[in-house]
């Protein structure tokens, strides 16, 4: 068994991603009432693969925001639907805590390792 794999690091810049989409969602709904504002929005899986190619760098670029695809505005011209928001916010958060998860399980069996079972 490989003791050091890229798992780790793959958790790390999920959770980097992750907390990129959620600012951009957060920023959306913060500017859900300014008129003529485009969402933004951060595209996990296009994010998450320029990040593996670039897992040999020590600090991984930041994910592009992009202004959302399909997007109706309203009447002022702002395209940002607060309840599509509102889910998106929360199922990244769960995306983020699940991540998290799994990169503290993986320290733990490290831990465990690094401590011969005795700790």
């Amino acid at each position: 068994m490989k003791v050091f794999d890229p798992t780790l690091a793959v958790l790390e810049r999920s959770l980097d991603v992750r907390l990129s989409k959620q600012n951009a969602l957060a920023a959306d709904l913060a500017n859900a009432d300014t008129p003529g504002f485009k969402p933004l929005d951060v595209d996990f899986d296009k994010a998450m693969k320029a990040a593996v190619q670039d897992l040999d760098e020590p600090a991984a670029p930041a994910p592009a925001t992009e202004t959302a695809g399909s997007v109706e505005a309203g009447l002022d011209g702002n395209g940002v639907d607060r309840d599509k928001t509102l889910v998106s916010l929360a199922s990244n958060a769960l995306q983020y805590g699940a991540s998290a998860r799994a990169a503290g399980k993986k320290l733990a069996i490290l831990r465990y390792v690094a401590t011969d079972g005795n700790g």
